[in-house]
């Protein structure tokens, strides 16, 4: 009796030559392994059901990406195949380079795949493509943590959120996306137990000697990113607080520095950075506190004491805030790399 041909799912895969090949091949690597190799180690039978994953650009033209890997397209986007899903990966695009108007007919296609009910997944500056698209107006959205301001400047209808690993942008799922550049880890992972199961996505977690990132991007952010502005006034204060932040009157001494209303100073603070002048000094704190776990053995008072607060019991409250993480587990998690 002849087998029956496997029920595939079939997923497409955005590439541009902005992609990252490790995440454009490592995703198609792990959705093509999902229900076989786990199986083939351990000398089960495959999975009845598998992704088909391909590779869809602009035109089926083979390109270097960015890295310099060579791409060759399964399809283009004006005749790919239909899909179950659509995946967007990371694109070598730092936070200032222009997204706007880059792929006109990739942002239609998309709209084109979410009319239709194809579910869209994006990792990384994947998810800036999305934002461009429209298809995130209105809905919770990640990205890389160093992608904040972008979205708040260039996308402020999107409601980012920095902290998480995944966000749904609906309650069925039909959007989601990742955080960090290998967050497409994650991502995987979730594509392979919500299309395949879940005990197919934890044995590929397995077989590939991943983990879940379930602390989310906080202990991995900088909260110190330096925006560009024109403000000669709050740069000022920047400067200063950067080199005085330990002091526990630096409030005091910066508002008296700028010579202006303390009301002004923050209302302009906030409007040049984004944040609040009280916010930005604690950021300063808690990244001098980081640095301090991840190369001494100061215990966490000490280090309370060091980066300007008295009460150790607020400063850990504030460093769990902030990073998610307690001190104690910040060092757990970073000072072995740190010393490596």
């Amino acid at each position: 009796m002849p087998k029956r041909e496997p029920s595939f799912i079939d997923a497409l895969i955005v590439a541009v030559p902005e992609s990252a090949g490790s995440a454009l091949y490592g995703m198609l690597d792990m959705l093509s392994a999902a229900g076989m190799l786990w199986q083939s180690l351990v000398r089960e039978d495959a999975h009845p059901r598998r992704f088909r994953a391909r590779i869809v650009a602009p035109t089926r033209e083979p390109f270097k990406c960015a890295n310099g890997v060579p791409v060759i397209p399964d399809a283009a986007f004006a005749d790919a195949p239909e899909a179950d899903l659509v995946i967007l990966l990371d694109f070598w695009l730092g936070p200032d380079e222009v997204f706007k108007g880059r792929y006109p007919e990739l942002m239609e296609w998309l709209r084109a795949m979410h009319r239709k009910g194809v579910a869209l997944y994006a990792a990384c500056s994947g998810s800036v493509m999305l934002a461009e698209s429209g298809l995130l107006d209105g809905c919770p959205a990640t990205s890389h943590w160093g992608y904040q301001n972008l979205f708040r400047t260039q996308y402020p209808k999107v409601r980012f959120l920095p902290e998480p690993s995944l966000v749904f942008a609906d309650p069925e799922g039909c959007i989601v996306t990742a955080g960090g550049v290998t967050s497409w880890h994650d991502l995987a992972m979730h594509i392979i137990s919500r299309h395949m199961s879940p005990g197919e996505a934890i044995r590929i977690a397995k077989v590939f000697l991943l983990k879940l990132h379930g602390e989310g991007q906080l202990p991995y952010a900088s909260l110190i990113r330096n925006e560009p502005h024109a403000d000669a006034l709050v740069r000022k204060c920047q400067e200063w607080l950067k080199a005085h932040y330990a002091q526990h009157d630096a409030l005091a001494r910066v508002t008296r520095l700028a010579n202006v209303p303390e009301r002004t100073l923050k209302r302009r603070f906030k409007t040049a950075t984004g944040t609040t002048l009280i916010e930005y000094l604690q950021n300063l704190r808690v990244e001098e506190a980081k640095k301090l776990l991840e190369t001494t053995e100061l215990p966490a008072e000490e280090i309370s004491a060091q980066v300007g607060y008295e009460d150790g019991s607020f400063f850990r409250r504030l460093f769990k805030r902030s990073t998610g993480l307690t001190p104690g587990q910040y060092r757990r998690m970073f000072q072995p790399v740190a010393a490596a």
